[in-house]
């Protein structure tokens, strides 16, 4: 798998030193809380405006952007769908994995998640929530080390990744997915934990971090 990784990284390692790790992670860290912190102060000053009288043209952009918000995943969901879990090679009674093997190919990698939410998406998927957090268009899903970063927020194994919409459509699009696929390889071989569960009724939270892009760039042909 970390030949596979390193492809899909573009030759650049995947995983930091320990050293980075945890200076990424609580840089990270600081970042979020800085910028909640932030967003409550200013949303307690939008909530306080919101009530006061307002031009016909505010009124009806506001209107405007209210409809738009389950489309964009600012509003609560619930439906069927599926719940996919993820996680790492079971280790021995002292924590330690099998000697001999590279640890590369018994952890659960960026683009493994990524395969999934993308397979998820092709299916029909009408909302989608990673752990605990609903992602949206702008949502990046990022690993340091075994840890997954998402949203400025850190977790570790398992990694669950929930999703509404045509549970069939969705597991046969997961199934067909050579990212997948490739996966399942080292499930087989190595006993990383992978299960695909019907649910006839999630609820996803309203996503509740920002929504606008601060910058963009055009990738590198």
């Amino acid at each position: 798998m970390l030949g596979t990784a390193h492809s899909y990284s573009g030759g650049k390692d995947i995983r930091p030193r320990n050293v980075e790790l945890a200076s990424l992670i609580r840089n990270a860290q600081s970042q979020v809380a800085q910028g909640e912190a932030a967003a409550k102060f200013l949303q307690t000053e939008i909530d306080g405006a919101a009530g006061q009288d307002v031009s016909p043209q505010v009124d009806t952009e506001r209107a405007r952007a209210e409809s738009l918000a389950a489309a964009v995943g600012l509003t609560e969901v619930s439906g069927p769908g599926l719940v996919v879990t993820m996680t790492d090679a079971p280790r021995d009674s002292n924590g330690n994995y099998p000697q001999g093997v590279n640890p590369d190919d018994l952890v659960v990698h960026q683009q493994d998640v990524q395969s999934v939410v993308n397979a998820m998406w092709a299916g029909g998927a009408e909302a989608m929530m990673i752990m605990d957090q609903r992602v949206i268009a702008t949502s990046a899903v990022r690993c340091i080390g075994n840890t997954l970063l998402l949203q400025g927020r850190t977790y570790s194994p398992p990694f669950v990744i929930t999703a509404i919409g045509p549970g069939p459509d969705m597991r046969a699009a997961i199934e067909a997915e050579p990212g997948v696929r490739l996966f399942e390889q080292y499930v087989k071989e190595f006993q990383l934990g992978f299960e695909i569960e019907s649910s006839a009724g999630v609820t996803l939270p309203a996503f509740d971090g920002l929504v606008r892009m601060t910058s963009a760039q055009e990738e590198p042909q």
